[in-house]
């Protein structure tokens, strides 16, 4: 048999550290001695698991559904408050199992997703009702100026691209020696870049994670 691997922790310095990454990877092989399996394909998420993203998974599914193997998923109790994942899962119509959870199969991760999305919309109702508490008492919320504070100043929204542009263009310099460092350490593709970028934990100019596409942007912009 067959099997496509899916590990995830949810900080970059566990992923650096290997901390849980291990003990998954363990768990795994420990399945694959007992089902007489080869592993064809292995693949890493770093994300914090309120995050719905799931680049890895999504290519982990694809891989098990285009070549007929079976997806093992190490801890599946980590991610069963996670709908979207639970809901991938699913949908997949990829053969699974998980280590800690080998009697989940595809209607249970189902009642998993309906009680994950449940207990979200009550914290988001709990959440909403404390704020609207918090309103009648006064308290507020944000910049009360908001735009407005702009337009006062006459900085219109030529002035705020400027802004934006010269703020990517620091973040860019920050990043050149970074980028210098990648590529002496091996890391030659843009995917392997954007890859080792997410593990050290350093976030795109929006906070969000790197993508081949990204680092070929900032390089350009840095070319520029």
């Amino acid at each position: 048999m067959r099997i496509v691997t899916y590990i995830r922790v949810s900080t970059a310095k566990q992923g650096r550290s290997g901390l849980g990454l291990e003990a998954q990877r363990a768990a795994i092989a420990a399945y694959a001695t007992t089902a007489n399996a080869v592993t064809v394909s292995e693949y890493q998420e770093v994300e914090s698991g309120t995050n719905n993203a799931r680049p890895e998974l999504h290519k982990a599914l694809k891989h098990a559904r285009v070549t007929g193997a079976k997806l093992v998923i190490a801890k599946l109790d980590r991610l069963s408050r996670n709908a979207s994942f639970l809901l991938n899962l699913q949908d997949s119509g990829v053969d699974f199992v998980a280590c800690d959870m080998p009697e989940a199969n595809a209607m249970t991760v189902g009642i998993m997703a309906v009680m994950a999305q449940a207990e979200a919309k009550a914290i988001s109702d709990r959440t909403k009702a404390a704020m609207d508490a918090a309103k009648a008492r006064g308290q507020t919320f944000g910049n009360p100026n908001g735009a407005e504070a702009i337009r006062r100043a006459r900085k219109g929204n030529s002035a705020s691209v400027e802004v934006i542009k010269a703020r990517a263009d620091a973040r860019a310099h920050d990043l050149s020696e970074v980028l210098e460092d990648l590529e002496k350490a091996g890391f030659s593709s843009l995917r392997a870049q954007a890859e080792e970028l997410n593990l050290r934990g350093i976030k795109t100019a929006r906070g969000g994670r790197w993508y081949a596409a990204t680092v070929a942007n900032l390089r350009a912009r840095l070319a520029a």
